[in-house]
Parts: C-alpha cells; sequence; structure tokens
C-alpha cells in the first residue's frame, strides 16, 4: 500500500458522513436534475458510500429499481439504515467487477467514486458493461486539481506548511486526471459516446471552527486519515494554524465552497 493510499480510510459510515456526506447530498441533486432521467428506468448507483446518490434517485427519479453497490459493508449499513424504500436493493461489490447482469440497466450513475478506483478504464467498462442499449454513463467527481473543495484545500495547504511529506498526500498531486479535460477523454477513451460534461458548485458553510476541524479527526478520508495518524502535539499545531487561516464570516462562520465535474455519455 502505497503512503498516499493508506490514509484512504472509508469504512466508517458515520463520520464519512460528517465529512464529506453532507456535501454530497447538496451535488446529488443538482447531477440528477443534469441527467433529466425518464421515470420508470432500472438504476444502478456504482459505489454507492453511505446513499446520498441513491436517495436522491428515490426521491426524485421514480425510478423501477434501484441498486445500490459499495466493496464497504460500513457504508452499506448506513445506507440501508437511511431508506426502506422497496425498489432499493444492496450489494457488496467491486467498481471493477460489478455483480450485475449484462445489459439490464438503464441509467448506471457513481458519485464520488471513480478517483479512488485503481482501474478506472476498467471501472467504467464494467458500467458499459450492464448498461442496455444506449443507456446512461454517468458520474461526478470533485475539482481536486483546481482546488474545488476549498475546506480540504485549506486543511492540506496548512498541513504542508508544517509537514512538507503531507503535500505529496493531497488529493490534486494524486488525482490529476480530474479535470473538464481529463474525465471527458477517460470517458471516451471507454468507448463512451456523446459525452458531456459540467461544472457543479455548492456552497460548504460551516458554523464555525470547531464544525470544519472536527470530521478532520475522524479518520474517514486521506485528510482525516492523515490528521489522525499525527502525534497530539503535531495535530494541535495543525489546529492552530488552520484556525488563525480559516476566513470567519457572521458569527464565526466559515463560508467555503465546493466544486464538482460531471459527465455522462452513452453506451453502445
Amino acid at each position: 500500500m502505497s503512503e498516499a493510499s493508506r490514509h484512504d480510510a472509508w469504512q466508517a459510515g458515520d463520520n464519512y458522513d460528517l465529512y464529506m456526506g453532507r456535501w454530497s447530498r447538496q451535488i446529488a441533486p443538482r447531477f440528477l436534475d443534469w441527467l433529466d432521467a425518464a421515470d420508470q428506468l432500472d438504476w444502478l448507483d456504482v459505489g454507492c458510500g453511505t446513499g446520498a446518490l441513491s436517495i436522491a434517485i428515490l426521491d426524485r427519479c421514480d425510478p423501477k429499481s434501484l441498486i445500490l453497490i459499495d466493496p464497504s459493508e460500513g457504508f452499506l449499513k448506513r445506507a440501508r439504515a437511511s431508506t426502506a424504500d422497496g425498489r432499493a436493493t444492496f450489494e457488496v461489490g467491486d467498481a471493477q467487477a460489478l455483480p450485475v447482469d449484462t445489459g439490464s440497466k438503464d441509467m448506471i450513475v457513481s458519485g464520488l467514486v471513480l478517483n479512488f478506483v485503481p482501474d478506472k478504464g476498467k471501472a467504467l467498462a464494467e458500467m458499459q458493461r450492464v448498461a442496455r442499449s444506449r443507456g446512461t454513463v454517468a458520474f461526478y467527481v470533485w475539482d481536486y486539481p483546481g482546488g474545488g473543495v476549498e475546506f480540504m484545500r485549506a486543511f492540506w495547504t496548512a498541513a504542508a506548511a508544517l509537514d512538507p511529506h503531507a503535500r505529496d498526500l493531497t488529493e490534486d498531486r494524486r488525482f490529476p486526471f480530474c479535470t473538464a479535460d481529463g474525465l471527458a477523454n477517460l470517458a471516451k477513451s471507454t468507448g463512451l459516446t456523446s459525452v458531456d460534461c459540467i461544472q457543479i458548485e455548492v456552497p460548504t458553510l460551516f458554523k464555525d471552527f470547531e464544525d470544519y476541524w472536527h470530521p478532520f479527526t475522524l479518520g474517514a478520508g486521506p485528510a482525516p486519515g492523515y490528521c489522525s495518524s499525527l502525534g497530539a502535539h503535531a495535530r494541535e499545531r495543525l489546529r492552530e494554524k488552520l484556525y488563525d487561516s480559516l476566513p470567519r464570516g457572521e458569527g464565526g462562520a466559515i463560508p467555503l465552497k465546493a466544486r464538482a465535474w460531471a459527465v455522462k455519455g452513452v453506451a453502445g
């Protein structure tokens, strides 16, 4: 396991929700509005996590069926607890070898996952395999290279100022393909046609510094994993640096933004 990937601790669903889930829930409805899918389709959510995108599908898209797949039983447990909708079924599975029949789904989607899949081309090929003819494959990831997740960029900027080795763990270095051109080219290279890409941006307003800092101490994700690996003194130095560097709004709130790239294409 690489020094960077050893911090990718994504098993704890509750901790992930505090760190990323609350913001991914804002992205999901905008992504679905862009897809503008017909009613009564068969959907697959690849790498469903704690269910932010799936819950939005059930609420907004009137699916005939929805399969949620994730390699983490911890995430699936949280997703199951979030919905009792009879149209949803849950499967432990790998994006690179989907446990789904060939040509069985109309809409195959994935939210904030593709950058963590070791073989992204294989995952996209699998999504196309399970798609019906002219089915839609669509996904979104954070704009890491463009500093689109401002609360994450602020964390790594402060961490790297104190520990130069932290710079090698940052998402912009690890996921340089997460740009509009990089993602569109990846989609086209795997055989998707009519590829389109848009930017989706949402506010990430933290009510105070503790609301910002606490999720970084829980270990769910690369930055929290790094934070949790620090000794008490180093972690306190990082906390103090962040406290001094973050912008403040009314009542001590911390107003930041998060931006994602969304891509869709047509399977053959």
